[in-house]
């Protein structure tokens, strides 16, 4: 029955803890046995909470035969990236120096995930402190293996995550996104990954007692990761909503207004012109089509509103805010973690404070733009990445190199900037290796993402959890 219950999608783990078919120390341990076989090789889970989660599970067995309601991730064990707090588990960010840096409370996602009876059953891998690259390297822990295949990378930053889910160790797991750091590894894991409106989720990103700077503050989004949208979607309901920790975040309703039909769908197969390649281009394609059959009106466009805008604009107050504390965070990034941001910084020196408060407006002007983009099309069909999967550290391997992978994911850069969803669904396997699209929505209109993104899941098929290749 274990060997079941860890393939077994998050809706129904569940579902059949509530209904009492299995015990949620059941689900656990059939987890924790599947993390044992399977971490060695694929080193996705860096912090194994197997005490915790298997007591979090007595308890909720415990009040299940004492009659209470359970929640809707009732037992599901889910990951937790190194960047974001569990209670009493340091929160390492893969670095070194914070490797005793205990959490004193849950972030708000981790607290409404287990809110929701889900069980944190350990922390996940990612690139030292976000900024070590796209591939998931931590000085702390090292690398992450993509679980189809040990050529190529996992992604980042959320790889661990990406991972995990993959291969079975957990059936969701809870990472960031600034720029694709949750759908990059769902493209390349073959799972889904979810990037909500900037707002949608409550969320902690501080390191220490001070806020981040603006940039951090309007990128940086949490997001969950699961095997199939369906899951997505319950992640979903369970992480929105309004938290006086989070200032920033709104009491949006789950669900808008229905559209009037056919849905419009803009489809972008090379966002900005500068190439993508013959199995992306496939996947794009394949997605509309599945998108066609559901209903909806795909209309191929020429390209997204200002993508080189925002681009820009994104690297110039992104690069700007890292050189006012660069001396400081590039020791503790360990040997050669620093060299994907200089890579970044050398391409354009930080702005003067007048320049960097200009670029604020611009940000608004692009935003509008995206806006009466979507007024007309209320979702976007693109790549998540315009090349396939790459080598581990090919991003910080030369200029070029590190060029390439920039541009490959300027979709997701640049919807990250202006806080727009996007959902990643896998479209199929090419030569060994999962690909995927992303479906772009208006803002807080997650529930647009979603059921396009189960459209495409419908006629495609999901496509893990999967046993670690070499």
């Amino acid at each position: 029955m274990r060997n079941v219950l860890w393939k077994m999608a998050a809706r129904a783990q569940a579902a059949a803890v509530r209904s009492g078919e299995v015990s949620a120390m059941e689900l656990v341990d059939a987890h924790l046995e599947r993390i044992a076989t399977v971490n060695p090789a694929v080193n996705a889970v860096t912090q194994l909470l197997a005490e915790r989660a298997r007591a979090d599970a007595a308890e909720i067995d415990r009040r299940r035969a004492a009659g209470d309601e359970l929640g809707p991730l009732a037992g599901v064990p889910f990951t937790v990236k190194e960047t974001t707090a569990i209670e009493g588990v340091p929160t390492t960010y893969g670095a070194r120096r914070f490797r005793d840096f205990v959490a004193r409370s849950d972030a708000p996602p981790v607290a409404r995930l287990r809110a929701a009876d889900g069980i944190p059953i350990g922390h996940s891998n990612m690139p030292t402190l976000i900024l070590a690259g796209v591939h998931t390297r931590s000085e702390l822990f090292g690398d992450t293996a993509n679980p189809w295949s040990g050529a190529v990378t996992p992604g980042g930053s959320s790889g661990g995550d990406g991972a995990a889910v993959a291969s079975g160790m957990a059936a969701l797991g809870l990472g960031n996104d600034s720029g694709g750091s949750v759908r990059i590894p769902a493209s390349f894991c073959g799972v889904a990954g979810l990037k909500p409106t900037y707002g949608r989720f409550a969320a902690d990103h501080r390191i220490g007692p001070d806020d981040p700077a603006l940039a951090a503050q309007i990128l940086v989004v949490d997001g969950p990761l699961a095997r199939t949208v369906d899951d997505l979607r319950l992640a979903y309901e369970v992480l929105a909503g309004a938290d006086p920790r989070d200032p920033r975040t709104v009491p949006v309703p789950l669900h808008g207004e229905p559209l009037t039909r056919p849905p419009k769908v803009a489809m972008v197969t090379d966002p900005g012109g500068r190439g993508v390649h013959p199995a992306v281009r496939k996947a794009v394609e394949s997605a509309a089509d599945a998108l066609r059959d559901a209903g909806y009106e795909v209309c191929e466009v020429a390209d997204v509103p200002r993508l080189d805008d925002a681009l820009e604009v994104y690297g110039r107050m992104t690069r700007t805010e890292f050189a006012t504390t660069w001396p400081v965070v590039k020791p503790l990034l360990g040997e050669g973690g620093h060299r994907y941001i200089e890579m970044g910084m050398a391409k354009s020196a930080p702005v003067e404070l007048a320049e960097y408060l200009r670029l604020t407006g611009v940000r608004m002007g692009i935003q509008r733009d995206w806006a009466l983009f979507l007024d007309e099309y209320p979702l976007v069909l693109g790549p998540v990445f315009t090349d396939p999967p790459f080598a581990p550290d090919e991003e910080v391997r030369d200029e070029e190199s590190h060029q390439r992978v920039q541009h490959a994911m300027r979709l997701c850069t640049a919807t990250s900037f202006v806080g727009v969803p996007a959902v990643a669904v896998p479209t199929g396997v090419v030569d060994g290796l999962p690909y995927g699209v992303q479906v772009i929505g208006r803002s807080y209109r997650e529930d647009l993402c979603l059921e396009a993104a189960e459209a495409v899941e419908r006629r495609l098929g999901v496509l893990t959890p999967i046993d670690p290749r070499p």
